[in-house]
Formats: structure tokens, sequence, C-alpha cells
């Protein structure tokens, strides 16, 4: 059985940490080789906006807009569509590879036989 990783993150800027939690734990997971899909809702979407996952800034923490780059190259960054409408942001506000795409494909990929999901 193929396992899989599906990470959604609730939060942005209001709550740094966390929201650097979900993104080293999805790198930690592209990195082993575990297919990964990164969805971001609330106020996370902006990390899918050029030049706004670096104003996340942690201590002891990988750059945030590193994290988000290595997420587009090894896995999926969705960013969920009611949450884009709602902050006036279209499929050109983002960056090249991240789909725009609902709570059924959401579902979808969490029922998945072998999938795994994260909610932070």
């Amino acid at each position: 059985m193929d396992r899989s990783l599906v990470i959604k993150s609730t939060t942005g800027f209001d709550i740094p940490e966390k929201t650097n939690q979900a993104m080293t734990v999805a790198v930690a997971a592209i990195t082993a080789g575990v297919e990964t899909s990164v969805w971001l809702t609330g106020d996370s979407v902006f990390l899918a906006v050029p030049g706004h996952a670096g104003q996340i800034a942690l201590e002891h923490a990988m750059d945030m807009a590193d994290l988000v780059e290595i997420v587009l190259e090894g896995g999926t960054l969705t960013a969920c569509t009611q949450c884009v409408a709602r902050r006036g942001l279209t499929q050109a506000d983002l960056f090249e590879g991240v789909r725009i795409a609902g709570a059924p494909v959401f579902v979808e990929e969490t029922l998945r036989a072998g999938a795994q999901a994260l909610v932070y």
C-alpha cells in the first residue's frame, strides 16, 4: 500500500509557529519520499502568494519561503477555493503550480487508501 500525507494549514501570520510546523512536517515527508499534499486554508492561503511567505520568520526554523518552494517542487500545494475568493485573490496572484480546489477534492484525497491527514 502506498502511503500519502495530506496536511491542512489553517493559520497564517496570526499563528506563525503553527503555520511553520505544518510546512516543516510537509517538507520532512517530501524529503522522506512520501507523496505529500498541503492544503492552505484561511489566512494560510497567503503563503501561496509570492512575497508573503518570507514575512513569517521564526527563530530556529527554516525560512518559510524555502519551505513553500520545496512543497511546490516536491508535493502538491492547494489553496482553498472559498478562502482565496474571500481574500480577493485569483489564480494569477498565486505561485505557478498552486492549484485552487475545494472541500470535495480535499475529502477525495483524504479518503484514498493509505492516506493520513493532519490538520494544523
